[in-house]
């Protein structure tokens, strides 16, 4: 991908995610509707999104259909790694104490990170 996607393009991402190969009405129409963006503005993000490689536009008739070149799961790690190498130095440790000390983990998010460990240590 060519530069970062911006939180307003990262909500059409979220949509084109759960559902590809939407026409820019169709995301337009998937969005909150208190948002305000209009038609025009959502169609200028897919577009910049399209320029970054985040998607690909495939012509159907008049319209163009939006298919994300990136998964979710991609994105997120490469935003998460971006994020803890701006803020901690690449470590993951000091990200888990923050949500840790703010109540940001519930008992089954604990569970799965204990989860995540001991499989990390059998591979060793």
């Amino acid at each position: 991908m060519k530069r970062a996607i911006a939180r307003s393009e990262l909500d059409l991402m979220s949509v084109l995610w759960d559902q590809s190969g939407l026409a820019a009405s169709a995301v337009h129409a998937k969005l909150p509707t208190d948002d305000g963006r209009s038609l025009q503005t959502i169609k200028t993000l897919l577009s910049r999104l399209v320029d970054k490689g985040a998607l690909r536009a495939e012509r159907d008739g008049r319209r163009f259909l939006y298919h994300p070149t990136l998964s979710r799961d991609d994105y997120a790690a490469s935003a998460t790694r971006r994020f803890s190498e701006r803020l901690f130095g690449g470590r993951a440790a000091p990200i888990v104490a923050h949500l840790a000390e703010g109540d940001g983990l519930s008992d089954s998010d604990i569970a799965e990170l204990e989860a995540i460990i001991r499989e990390l240590k059998r591979r060793d």
